[in-house]
């Protein structure tokens, strides 16, 4: 039986990684390539990197040896894929079919796309055609309307689509999608748990893997959705950057009372040495 997947999201923002709260409340939080190389020793099942950087710019303003400046996402991408030895899903500014090649070729196993798709649905059938669907994973960000309906915003979560959350995900998997990253604006950075009723509708209405997003304060909502939706994967930002062998000790707890996941692990050595060994 498959496994349900426990996977950090890192956000980076003009080069730092940051945690987020309703999309619009960014804390700079330092080095993302430290926290990579944390995840990867407490045997993540996945890694989800979205780059959230609006100006282009990617400075952290500093060039000394333990922390050398890095100024584009593909010098970030290769960096982080020397550092750890799970899956790498990559995120943010991808508008065209050389932006995906440009992840892919610095180390990217799957790439994250959201904005583009709303505006040309045919890219996800083009996206997937030259890389496969298993390469593509459609981000949905999502927000309760005043009427009840849970509709698709763009642009960060500020513009909203017209979309029905529902058939934006019917759409994007009959157009080839691999996998959909459900993410409630409303529970970003809220630490309440996640939207249950959301991600209980949208697992049920595809057939593709669901990853869950947004809103997790501590262990319990984990299982929460794991019980209470068919979601194929659970995901955090926030809470993993709280405690440390914070992937560990999550992994524990589902696998202490009996959920469908990897025993936890320590991997107790530097990915880098196996990565740069010779075979």
């Amino acid at each position: 039986m498959k496994k349900n997947r426990l996977i950090p999201v890192l956000l980076l923002k003009n080069g730092w990684l940051v945690q987020s709260k309703s999309f619009s409340r960014y804390q700079n939080l330092g080095d993302p390539i430290t926290s990579v190389r944390r995840l990867s020793n407490w045997a993540s099942d996945e890694l989800i990197f979205i780059d959230i950087t609006r100006e282009g710019e990617y400075d952290m303003k500093r060039d000394d040896k333990g922390h050398p400046n890095r100024h584009t996402i593909e010098e970030i991408i290769r960096d982080v894929a020397k550092e750890c030895l799970m899956p790498i899903t990559i995120g943010g500014r991808i508008r065209t079919l050389q932006d995906i090649a440009l992840r892919v070729g610095s180390g990217a196993d799957k790439v994250c796309i959201n904005t583009k798709p709303i505006e040309t649905p045919e890219f996800v059938t083009q996206a997937a055609k030259e890389y496969g669907s298993q390469c593509i994973v459609v981000s949905i960000d999502v927000r309760l309307d005043s009427e009840g309906t849970w509709r698709i915003f763009k642009d960060g979560g500020k513009v909203s689509t017209g979309w029905n959350a529902l058939h934006w995900a019917k759409e994007v998997e009959s157009r080839g999608a691999g996998e959909i990253l459900i993410n409630s604006i409303d529970r970003d950075g809220a630490r309440t748990g996640y939207d249950i009723p959301l991600l209980d509708q949208i697992s049920k209405t595809v057939k593709i893997p669901v990853i869950a997003m947004g809103g997790v304060g501590e262990w319990e909502h984990f299982a929460e959705a794991l019980d209470k939706t068919q979601v194929d994967a659970i995901a955090a930002a926030n809470i993993f950057h709280y405690y440390d062998q914070s992937v560990y000790v999550a992994k524990q707890y589902l696998y202490e009372r009996h959920y469908n996941v990897r025993p936890p692990d320590l991997i107790l050595f530097d990915p880098r040495e196996v990565k740069n060994a010779v075979l």
